[in-house]
C-alpha cells in the first residue's frame, strides 16, 4: 500500500514530463485530467493537445515511468481520452507567461 502517496505526489512527478513539441509540461500544459490512487495502484486520466499527435504514446509512457519511480507504487494505468477537447484555456498562468500568451 502506498503510504503517505497523495495526488499532489503524482501531479508533482508529472511536472517532469514534457510535450516534445512544446517546452512546457503536461501538468501545466493542463493535459491531466484525473489522478486516482488505490492502494498501489495509480490511475492517470490524461489527453493530448491534439487527438492525432504522434507523440501521444511516448508522452504516455514518459507519464507512466515517472509515476512508477514513485517508492511505493506498483501499478500505473494511464488513459489518453479526448473528451472533453484540450483547449490552450488549460495552460497554467506560469506557462502562458513562459510561452508568451
Amino acid at each position: 500500500m502506498v503510504q503517505d502517496l497523495g495526488v499532489q505526489d503524482i501531479y508533482d512527478s508529472l511536472k517532469a514530463v514534457y510535450d516534445p513539441e512544446i517546452p512546457v509540461n503536461i501538468v501545466d500544459l493542463g493535459l491531466i485530467y484525473d489522478v486516482q490512487i488505490n492502494d498501489s495502484n495509480v490511475y492517470v486520466q490524461m489527453t493530448l493537445t491534439a487527438p492525432g499527435c504522434g507523440m501521444g504514446p511516448y508522452i504516455a509512457q514518459q507519464a507512466e515511468w515517472a509515476i512508477q519511480e514513485l517508492e511505493g507504487v506498483e501499478e500505473v494505468e494511464i488513459e489518453l481520452v479526448f473528451e472533453p477537447a484540450w483547449t490552450p484555456d488549460l495552460i497554467s498562468e506560469d506557462a502562458r507567461a513562459s510561452l508568451g500568451i
